[in-house]
């Protein structure tokens, strides 16, 4: 597939240096559908990054489509602050209905401003409330949003290094795996916690992503997310998952916990929440613990009621059993595609990492899932890089992708793969002009999925 360079004269002259996504995937769309985009010079794309994980049900699934736009055309209200609404009132029914009570789940739902990272926050003053304690234990690799809340808790030294102040409260934990095969991080967490002489004081919660999405895509086993889990409630620290990139169906449940058979204290939910891209976020938070008083926590926008509307559409699909059948169908093909693709780069060290539909490609070169990640885009696939350096390759088409659609894009990413390969790093990508992009090291770190 030939690329040729668009027009971009008004975003270079007005748009912010801090723009990522532009960079990486410089084409100008105009129309997208399912797992498909196109852009004004007519060229298909294939999607395999969901909008960093806001898409899980694709681009302008028809259904919620057809709910968003009845909603306008009957002069719905789209702004709301926290007032109550019909679009609320659906939403939050068919949460319960259909996500809560199966699942044996009691919580309340706290409506913040409509990304990740507030809802993040949130969770963080909820628990300090709670406790009457301050710090927050965080993992490795984590990522958590980029306000100086939940920045505080995120990993990445690059993001950590634009807030321009000091960011603490937060204890930093290894992750499972982090320190190797041989080390139980659960036990080092513990021993922590319980040794008076360790200099950790009990915290007022925990975080966790059960798929670190934007830390490599390392994945916490079933077992150690329900040590984790006894741990804290034996010592009365809340646990807080953060779900806002692995939760939605992207694992193969609903939550990405449900397979640990866990119940957090706190679940914190956003991007593909409202299922159209539209902005939304919440936290789940158990009943006893809802001890914020009203507007101690509040945001002009957390009554986009358009996103509630699309929200309880998407909650339709789950609805019928087999939604999910077909997700874990999904997820169980793109496992085999991937498990036979990196069979076939032995010799690059390639690895598989994640689950379900949040997936991730390692390589002995950390630099290479850069280069493959421009290859393929030449190709027509869209495809991310994650983890602190950039050095896993992040596939995440939409959950209702199917086999066929599947086994095209990995194709083509093989075919991406073999090229980057071959093709030496210093040719990667044109080197940025100086006063417009950051150097190729930080852009690489800096193209992560935000919240």
């Amino acid at each position: 597939m030939t690329v040729t360079e668009p027009d971009t004269t008004v975003f270079d002259d007005l748009e912010s240096a801090v723009r990522t996504y532009c960079r990486r995937f410089p084409a100008v769309f105009t129309r997208a559908s399912g797992h498909r985009m196109w852009d004004e010079e007519g060229r298909e794309y294939t999607d395999f990054l969901s909008g960093a994980g806001a898409l899980n049900y694709g681009h302008n699934p028809p259904a919620v489509r057809g709910a968003v736009v009845d909603y306008l055309l009957a002069d719905g209200p789209v702004h709301g602050l926290d007032l109550h609404t019909t679009a609320k009132a659906a939403f939050l029914r068919r949460l319960r209905d259909v996500v809560l009570r199966p699942r044996g789940l009691d919580y309340r739902v706290q409506f913040t401003g409509p990304t990740g990272t507030n809802a993040v926050e949130a969770a963080f003053k909820t628990a300090r409330r709670v406790t009457g304690r301050t710090d927050v234990i965080a993992f490795t690799g984590g990522f958590h949003g980029l306000s100086l809340g939940a920045l505080a808790a995120s990993a990445t030294s690059f993001k950590r290094g634009a807030a321009g102040v000091p960011l603490g409260h937060v204890t930093r934990m290894p992750y499972e795996g982090y320190a190797g095969d041989g080390v139980d991080t659960v036990d080092y967490l513990t021993r922590m916690l319980d040794d008076p002489g360790s200099g950790v004081d009990l915290p007022a919660a925990i975080v966790v992503e059960t798929v670190q999405g934007e830390g490599g895509l390392a994945v916490a086993s079933a077992e150690w997310l329900r040590r984790l889990a006894r741990a804290a409630r034996e010592r009365g620290i809340p646990l807080i998952v953060d779900d806002i990139q692995a939760g939605c169906g992207r694992t193969g449940t609903f939550f990405s916990f449900e397979e640990a058979g866990i119940v957090p204290d706190l679940v914190c939910l956003s991007k593909s929440i409202s299922g159209y891209g539209l902005p939304m976020a919440l936290v789940l938070v158990r009943p006893e613990l809802d001890q914020l008083g009203p507007g101690e926590h509040s945001g002009t926008f957390r009554g986009n009621n358009l996103a509630f509307v699309a929200a309880a559409a998407c909650l339709d699909f789950w609805a019928d059993p087999r939604f999910a059948e077909g997700v874990r169908r999904n997820a169980a093909e793109l496992d085999a595609l991937l498990t036979g693709l990196a069979a076939r780069f032995t010799d690059l060290g390639c690895v598989p990492r994640g689950r379900g539909m949040i997936r991730g490609l390692a390589f002995t070169d950390e630099a290479l899932a850069d280069r493959v990640s421009r290859a393929a885009f030449d190709r027509g696939l869209l495809v991310e890089t994650s983890g602190a350096r950039g050095q896993v390759l992040k596939i995440m088409p939409p959950i209702v992708t199917g086999a066929a659609e599947l086994a095209l894009g990995v194709a083509t990413l093989a075919d991406a793969i073999a090229s980057a390969a071959r093709q030496p790093a210093r040719e990667a990508a044109p080197e940025p002009a100086p006063d417009t992009a950051p150097e190729p090291a930080q852009r690489a770190a800096q193209e992560e999925g935000h919240k």
